[in-house]
């Protein structure tokens, strides 16, 4: 899905044109609503293994997770949030990070680094998902990137913490986005472009949301789009 280029002045004037495949749609207004997409290592076992073990929100999975040893993927903030908020459940967190280096801010860092449930493993990569076939996480083989050695970590379930891809690229040059290429707005919903407001085009949910990420956030946004875009239209119409 493409977008024509706007500006303020078109949009009060003639409507929102969008490409759909070879199908031209228009509109009076749009609300962006495609979200955002979890990372994940791209492993076949690790696909697998999704929702039997594997996740990538531990506020919507972290109880599953109750009493058991658990790992969390990554080196940054999102990582070090998940891995503390997990010790609420799991027994014992191990975060395995690719490098010696941390993305993590350094009070974020320092909070993990302290808690007692929480153990680190550096320069370390998930080769394989161990319990594809019993649809259940058994484990995980790592290896080490400097010595190449391998073993198994026996863990009941593992979190992904590096980050989310917002879905909207097919955006890009025609709307204000930042460096992750989440949308950005004003007052959570306005969409701009080159800092200026588009008048009709709003954004919401985690396609613009790079911090709560959860549903309710979402709906919350959904429900201030669509009243502006109710605003709008009947301003459109006088």
């Amino acid at each position: 899905m493409k977008m024509a280029h706007l500006t303020a002045a078109d949009l009060t004037k003639s409507p929102i044109e969008l490409t759909i495949g070879k199908e031209i749609v228009q509109t009076r207004s749009l609300i962006i609503a495609s979200g955002a997409s979890a990372r994940w290592l791209g492993l076949p076992s690790e696909q697998a293994l999704i929702g039997f073990g594997v996740s990538s929100c531990a506020t919507c999975d972290g109880f599953f997770a109750s009493g058991k040893e658990i790992a969390v993927i990554g080196g940054g903030d999102s990582a070090m949030e998940e891995a503390i908020f997990l010790t609420r459940f799991a027994s014992k967190v191990t975060i395995i990070n690719r490098t010696e280096n941390f993305r993590a801010s350094r009070i974020m860092l320092e909070r993990a680094i302290a808690h007692p449930q929480i153990e680190f493993l550096h320069n370390t990569i998930v080769e394989e998902c161990l319990g594809v076939e019993e649809k259940d996480l058994k484990g995980l083989k790592l290896m080490n990137k400097k010595t190449g050695e391998r073993w198994t970590l026996p863990i009941s379930f593992m979190f992904l913490g590096i980050g989310h891809i917002p879905n909207a690229s097919m955006f890009a040059g025609q709307i204000d986005l930042d460096a992750d290429g989440y949308v950005k707005t004003e007052h959570n919903v306005f969409v701009t472009r080159q800092g200026v407001q588009l008048h009709g085009v709003y954004a919401c949910g985690d396609v613009q949301d790079r911090r709560y990420r959860q549903a309710i956030t979402a709906a919350g946004t959904g429900c201030m789009a669509a009243l502006e875009v109710e605003k709008y239209l009947e301003e459109l119409g006088r």
